[in-house]
């Protein structure tokens, strides 16, 4: 296979002590997959855990696994779009999962296929270091003190207005692509799953539509926990008006979607 560009490498020497500082390396490693591999658009796409002294991560690998787009319309892999997204999140201070190595490589098989490989490589955001998906925290959500849920809320509004300020959209805005950790000082809050993240293009609608889709998404809400989020995130109070119409923006959306179905 040759090289289809230079490899990316956020923490060399954690590779290199396992001997696995190389695409061929990772590449080869035998690993059994977390979930059953994705087999459309063409190729396949699967994730493994990788466990190392230096922690726990996940490693993808995909073959013509494509997507395209108006500005690379022959199409590229999945994961150089989240490894980009990734980068953007680093460069403009957006909590997000961290890329340890992202290598692609195009050629033909040994079989005289034409293949275009590539492999991305994050840090897991583990259940031993304090980190849980916000779907998770929420499947016992009536459970837990309202204190603490207004707390993880807080985090969530927090990582919203980041990322909206910074000028991107997740548009993939759920509970379970939120992780949440406890810390002295109050709650974290990263985002997963880069894929779909792009500039935002129409201010009002954009970020209406991300909020949207965490809303309903996190039917465990109250009215008065969406009112306490929509605050935190436009920095006002759950009673401001600005908070009330942003309220009403996202019933609009929602009636109309429901119309759609």
């Amino acid at each position: 296979m040759s090289v289809a560009m230079r490899d990316f490498f956020a923490d060399r020497a954690v590779l290199a002590d396992a001997g696995l500082d190389n695409f061929a390396a990772l590449w080869n490693l035998s690993l059994e997959a977390v979930d059953e591999p994705n087999v459309d658009r063409g190729g396949w796409s699967s994730v493994c855990r990788l466990e190392l002294p230096g922690g726990a991560y996940y490693l993808k690998r995909q073959v013509n696994h494509l997507t395209r787009s108006f500005y690379r319309p022959l199409g590229e892999p999945t994961f150089a779009r989240e490894f980009r997204n990734s980068m953007r999140c680093k460069e403009r201070g957006i909590p997000a999962v961290e890329t340890i190595f992202y290598g692609e490589r195009r050629g033909q098989n040994k079989e005289g296929v034409r293949e275009w490989r590539a492999i991305l490589l994050t840090r897991a955001l583990d259940a031993s270091e304090g980190w849980q998906s916000l779907e998770d925290w929420m499947s016992d959500w009536e459970e837990l003190p309202e204190a603490l849920r207004h707390d993880i809320l807080a985090s969530c509004g927090g990582l919203a207005r980041a990322l909206h300020g910074a000028g991107l959209i997740s548009n993939c805005f759920y509970p379970r692509h939120v992780f949440i950790c406890a810390k002295p000082d109050g709650f974290a809050a990263r985002l997963i799953d880069l894929e779909k993240m792009r500039g935002i293009c129409f201010p009002d609608r954009d970020r209406i539509k991300d909020m949207e889709q965490f809303v309903r998404h996190a039917p465990v809400l109250s009215e008065a926990e969406i009112r306490f989020l929509l605050g935190i995130y436009l920095e006002t109070s759950p009673e401001d008006a600005k908070t009330t119409s942003l309220r009403e923006k996202l019933h609009t959306r929602r009636r109309k979607k429901e119309r759609w179905l």
